[in-house]
């Protein structure tokens, strides 16, 4: 089962809209971590699992979000309540609360990925305003019975290798 993974496209149209034209028949669920700067009834995020960032106005989204997907539980954040930028430390608290697998989050506009005490951290970077790298990335996780692969992706659909991660699970 794959799930597609994006952040931080403050206001970004077009490339919402052609990446999920892109993947929208081979997942089964599509997340935003926040900063779209669209309305929650803008018709591009209504197939999207969001939640609010720093720049979102829109108060209808959360803040954060706890869903079952394919038999794991996200946590689904953007990052700045819980001080990203600095350490992951809070964000490791809030998956223990919220009993989380896999915690999907944005802000600092890094993509990477890391798995600490058998959670899953995943930060899909910015399909505007990369940091760290040049590429404009999102992600398709791809969680299978015993692993769990990720892939980021630039915005013409390629496979950004250096960046991807494959994770034994029990």
């Amino acid at each position: 089962m794959k799930v597609l993974i994006m952040s931080d496209s403050h206001g970004l149209t077009q490339e919402i809209s052609m990446i999920t034209d892109r993947h929208k028949h081979e997942v089964a669920a599509m997340i935003h971590c926040g900063d779209s700067e669209l309305e929650r009834k803008n018709p591009l995020m209504e197939d999207f699992l969001a939640v609010r960032g720093n720049c979102d106005y829109d108060a209808t989204y959360p803040n954060d979000l706890v869903e079952n997907i394919a038999g794991k539980r996200f946590f689904l954040t953007h990052g700045h309540l819980y001080n990203i930028k600095m350490t992951l430390m809070n964000l490791a608290y809030k998956s223990e609360e919220t009993g989380a697998d896999i915690i999907c989050f944005g802000h600092s506009h890094a993509a990477g990925s890391e798995m600490l005490d058998c959670k899953l951290f995943i930060n899909p970077g910015s399909i505007r305003q990369p940091r760290g790298r040049k590429e404009k990335t999102y992600v398709i996780l791809t969680i299978g019975a015993n692993q769990l692969e990720i892939n980021y992706y630039d915005l013409e659909g390629k496979i950004v290798e250096e960046l991807g991660n494959s994770y034994q699970i029990e």
